[in-house]
């Protein structure tokens, strides 16, 4: 089945836990944890040793709220894209966060995430 032939339920369903993991181990700085979902292709893109300086040096990186507000579900070709409203512990206002969530050898995978 084609990720984007879910509900908005189900995508969010299987959504939730992979950002609040993201989330929880953002907070820790914990890489590899924090990829742990990631598709075979976004692994091989992401430079550890830039990804472990963000981790250190991002305040917000390392502040990530629980408190998350699911806005949309966007579904193109054989990927969904889930936006969150993403708050911060320690710095004021909101962040755009972003999930891509794809199938990948029959699992659920994460294809991309970011907060802007």
């Amino acid at each position: 089945m084609n990720i984007i032939e879910k509900t908005d339920e189900e995508i969010l369903a299987m959504a939730k836990p992979l950002w609040r993991d993201l989330v929880k181990y953002s907070n820790e700085g914990k890489y590899g944890e924090f990829a742990r979902n990631f598709s075979s292709s976004l692994a091989r893109a992401i430079d550890q040793v830039v990804a472990g300086h963000q981790f250190a040096n991002s305040e917000l990186a390392r502040n990530l709220s629980e408190e998350i507000d699911p806005l949309g579900i966007i579904r193109r070709g054989e990927h969904v894209t889930v936006l969150y409203r993403q708050r911060s512990t320690k710095k004021p206002g909101e962040w755009l966060g972003r999930l891509v969530l794809g199938y990948e050898d029959g699992k659920v995978r994460i294809f991309g995430a970011s907060i802007f």
